[in-house]
C-alpha cells in the first residue's frame, strides 16, 4: 500500500500549480478584482450620500417643513464601512501572499454588511416620502465589492505585487563571489532563505 503524500509536498505542488499560471493571467486577475472592490465601494459611498426619505413636518397655517435624511443619517455605519471598503481595495495592490488573502476575506465581509445595509434600506418603513433607487444601489455596490474581495481571497496569493514589474532581475554574472548554494541564486532567494529562518551560506 503506497503511503500517503506528506502535506509538505502537497503544499509545494499546490504552489508550484500556482505559480505556473501565466503572469498575464494573474495581472488581469489582480485588475478585475481591484476594479470590482473599487467599484462597488464607491458605488455604495456615493449611494449612502443621497436622499433616501423625505419627512414632512406640519406647521399650521405655513408650509410644511421638508427635512431630508440620507443614508448615512439613518445608518451612520454605512458609508464608514464603505470607505473602508474603498481604502481596502486599493490596498489590494500594495500586498502579496497570506496578507491579500486575509485582507480578500476581510473585504468579503465589508461587502456583505454594506450590502445589508442596503437591503435594510429597501425593506424599512421610513417616516415620509422614501426612496428606494439608492438602497437599491447601495445593495448592488456592497455584493460587487464582496464579489472581488471573495476573488482575492481565493486566488490572490500568487497575484503580483506592486512595482513587481519594474524589478530589474539579478543576473549570476552580477552575484558577488561567495562559497555555499547562494552562489549564482538571485537577491530574492538568499531573502526568502532567511524568512524561512535558513542560511543561505550553509549548504
Amino acid at each position: 500500500m503506497s503511503a500517503a503524500p506528506e502535506p509538505a509536498a502537497t503544499q509545494r505542488s499546490a504552489t508550484a500549480a500556482e505559480a505556473g499560471r501565466p503572469v498575464a493571467l494573474r495581472r488581469r486577475e489582480l485588475t478585475y478584482a481591484v476594479l470590482l472592490c473599487l467599484a462597488g465601494a464607491g458605488l455604495a459611498c456615493w449611494a449612502a450620500t443621497r436622499t433616501w426619505s423625505v419627512e414632512l413636518t406640519s406647521r399650521g397655517s405655513l408650509p410644511p417643513s421638508r427635512h431630508a435624511r440620507t443614508g448615512t443619517d439613518l445608518l451612520p455605519w454605512l458609508s464608514a464601512l464603505a470607505l473602508v471598503a474603498l481604502a481596502g481595495g486599493g490596498a489590494v495592490l500594495a500586498t502579496r501572499g497570506r496578507v491579500r488573502r486575509l485582507l480578500g476575506g476581510l473585504l468579503t465581509l465589508l461587502g456583505l454588511a454594506v450590502a445589508a445595509g442596503g437591503g435594510y434600506g429597501l425593506t424599512a418603513a421610513f417616516a415620509g416620502g422614501v426612496s428606494r433607487q439608492w438602497p437599491a444601489l447601495c445593495l448592488v455596490g456592497g455584493l460587487v465589492a464582496a464579489a472581488g474581495g471573495l476573488v482575492t481571497a481565493l486566488r490572490g496569493g500568487d497575484w503580483p505585487a506592486m512595482g513587481a514589474r519594474y524589478e530589474r532581475p539579478v543576473r549570476a554574472a552580477e552575484q558577488p563571489a561567495t562559497d555555499g548554494p547562494a552562489v549564482g541564486r538571485g537577491t530574492r532567494d538568499a531573502w526568502d532563505a532567511l524568512d524561512r529562518g535558513e542560511d543561505p551560506t550553509v549548504s
